[in-house]
This record gives structure tokens, sequence and C-alpha cells, in this order.
């Protein structure tokens, strides 16, 4: 006999049938008067994160609502994360009331605006409080989805035909595959990520329990990062260098015959001899570090250590 309950799934399973943690995201967009937007949403994630030639994001959401209505006619965007706080969470809760004017959701917010650093004098403002923010572009070559640009505008539900994943997907959804024009980070974080990451330095962010009810929004505040080592964290393996390698500089790749002349370097001093090897590749013009070009680093370190 299972131990399960079978839970009836219906409209918005994702609130109304589960209990499922997600990042609470307020996205930024154009209106028809120029001036910028704020849409609360969590059906936000990574979509393309390898080895196409650019990466994206993944967007669900209302085809009625003023985010999709502005991505379909201006197609840009920008993912504002904010850490933890109460009085910003109430202003989120707010900006994701449905049936409202970008101008009477944009009354009274709380939150100032500022010019990202993604080109172009057609986007929209991204918020100074936020720890990092995501400009983006909607792709709508896929699934030749800029033909439903002509469909904006419908508000009460839009009739087939449909998108299997970008665009219009059904009478009141849509979907929209972002592409990550501009990662923006605050000092704090960039320099966390550049120079390695402490328990500390994780940003205060809220999870959205996704589930609500008729009356609230639920969501948990941030106590503190708590890590867990990564089972061959400590093992002399090739993979473990090809994780790290491949995280160093996206203009220099490491073959696997270079990363395994690297597997008995102490993992403490990997990352050093990992720069060191980029440092290496763009003072020689190199893409590529390979196993001669190892070789030619551990001579050079060789013949420097033995003029000391």
């Amino acid at each position: 006999m299972s131990s399960f309950n079978d839970l009836r799934i219906v409209d918005n399973f994702y609130q109304t049938s589960a209990f499922y943690p997600m990042p609470t995201v307020l996205i930024s967009t154009l209106g028809d008067d120029g001036k910028t937007s704020l849409g609360a949403y969590s059906l936000v994630f990574p979509y393309y994160i390898a080895g196409k030639d650019y990466y994206a994001m993944l967007l669900e959401c209302r085809n009625s609502s003023n985010t999709a209505q502005n991505l379909l006619k201006r197609g840009k965007c920008a993912l504002n994360f904010l850490e933890d706080s109460y009085r910003d969470f109430k202003a989120t809760v707010k900006l994701g009331f449905p049936g409202q004017t970008g101008e009477e959701k944009m009354k009274d917010c709380p939150f100032v605006l500022e010019k990202g650093l993604a080109e172009g004098e057609d986007r929209p403002l991204v918020i100074r409080s936020a720890y990092q923010v995501m400009e983006c572009s909607w792709d709508d070559t896929l699934e030749e989805a800029y033909e439903d640009r002509e469909r904006a505008g419908q508000l009460d539900g839009i009739e087939p035909p449909y998108r299997n994943f970008n665009g219009i997907t059904s009478k009141f959804g849509c979907h929209f595959v972002l592409k990550i024009d501009k990662i923006l980070m605050k000092k704090k974080y960039y320099d966390a990520i550049v120079n390695g990451v402490k328990a500390k330095d994780f940003p205060k962010v809220p999870i959205d329990f996704g589930y609500r009810d008729s009356t609230y929004f639920w969501y948990t505040k941030f106590k503190r990062a708590l890590k867990c080592p990564i089972p061959d964290i400590n093992s002399n393996s090739v993979g473990s260098v090809r994780f790290a390698a491949d995280r160093i500089d996206p203009t220099v790749h490491f073959t696997d015959g270079a990363c395994a002349m690297l597997v008995k370097v102490p993992r403490v001093f990997l990352k050093v001899v990992l720069n060191g090897c980029v440092k290496y590749a763009h003072e020689h013009g190199l893409t590529e570090i390979d196993e001669k070009a190892m070789k030619e680093i551990n001579d050079k370190r060789k013949a420097e250590k033995g003029k000391r």
C-alpha cells in the first residue's frame, strides 16, 4: 500500500496542487508609452545552458499579462532578482496582481530604476537594489514565433494555432525563450564568484513556496547557505579537474589530456594553476590548452623555480 495520497491535478498545479520551490523575480519591460513596467514571476528557469551559440532563460506566463504583451511587441526584458526583504516581497506581490495596466502597477512603486548595461535604446530599466539582473531578448525565430507579434492586443484569450514551446502556446498562455544578453551583478557578489564563494558571500535569496490560496502568497526567508561536498571533490579525477577548468575562462578550452596532467594538483591550488595556464594561453595566442602546452607550462615553471 502506498504511503502517498493521489492529489488531483488542476490548472496552475504548481500553486494549487504542489509545494514547489521557485525564485521570485520582477521582470521589467517597456510599455506602449515607452516607460518601464514591472511584473512579478516565479516561472522563470534556465533553458539553454550549454552547447548553443547563446544562453537562455525560459519564461512562462499568461499571454494577456502586461509582460507578455510588451514582450510580443518589443521583445526585450530584464529579470531582476531581489534579496530577502518582507517590504520588497509585499511590493512584489502587489506588482503580480493581474488585470492592472502598467501605469496602475507602477503607481507608488518603491523600487528605484536605472539604466542597464545592454546596448540599445529600446531597453527597459533595471531595479537598482537587485543583487543580479539578466538583460534578455526574446528569440522569436524559434518556431517562427515572430508571427505571434500580430496577435498582440488580444486579451480575452487567443484562438489557435499555438506554438509548442515559444510564443503563444495556448488560449491563455505564452512561453518566451529569452536570450541572455548581459548578466549584471553587484560588486560584492561579482567578487565572490570571481574569487571564490564562501557561505557568507551568498545573497539572501527568498524562496517562493509556489503554493498560494485565496488569501496569501507564501515564501520563506533566507537563513544561511550550507555546503555539502561533491562526492569526488577530494579525489584525483579528470572529471573534477574538467569541472573547474571549464569555469575558469570561456575563451580557453582544456583538453582531456591536459586535465589528466593536473589530477595530482591539490584541490586548494588547482584554481591558481588553472589561472596560470589561462594566462599562458593569452600570452601565446592560444584558445586551447593541450598536453603539449601543459608540458611547455610545466617546463617554464620548473625553469623559474631553478632561477630562485
